[in-house]
């Protein structure tokens, strides 16, 4: 990183921006380009967990490539100025990458949506067990990650 001053390279400092977090952008590799998709997620000792319905170009890629790249961003903001130069943002974010893998024994999936809900809320949730079949769940495995914080 350009910016040495502006990382964040503190495991705890990651997995905060990552607990704090309201979406993931995952970045898929495709040919010639990356599919880029906002998710809803839940994230729990160095796993990003999704969840989808079962079809869809993102499946079919995910399950083809098995590989993707990872952004989430807290606390963002536009910093005004009276010159067009000097306009800023401030924002914390976590950039990774990591090996995809799906969720499929009906316990796991029920661990993992209940994960994804804690992102969100403290409320407790019972999935009836064709929700749970109904529903694809996947995880991300964090190979590595990277932050960088900006105060304008």
């Amino acid at each position: 990183m350009r910016r040495h001053e502006k990382e964040i390279t503190a495991t705890g400092e990651l997995e905060q921006v990552l607990w704090q977090g309201r979406v993931c952008h995952l970045a898929i590799p495709d040919d010639p380009l990356p599919y880029l998709v906002p998710f809803n997620y839940g994230y729990q000792e160095g796993v990003l967990y999704f969840h989808s319905a079962p079809q869809g170009r993102k499946i079919e890629l995910l399950k083809k490539q098995q590989r993707a790249c990872f952004s989430v961003t807290i606390d963002y903001g536009i910093i005004e100025a009276e010159r067009a130069c000097n306009w800023g943002a401030r924002f914390t974010s976590v950039m990774g990458f990591g090996r995809i893998e799906l969720v499929e024994d009906s316990q796991a999936k029920q661990a993992a949506l209940h994960i994804l809900m804690a992102q969100y809320t403290d409320q407790t949730f019972s999935f009836e067990p064709a929700q749970i079949d109904a529903t694809l769940v996947f995880k991300l495995v964090i190979e590595s990650m990277s932050g960088k914080q900006s105060r304008g």
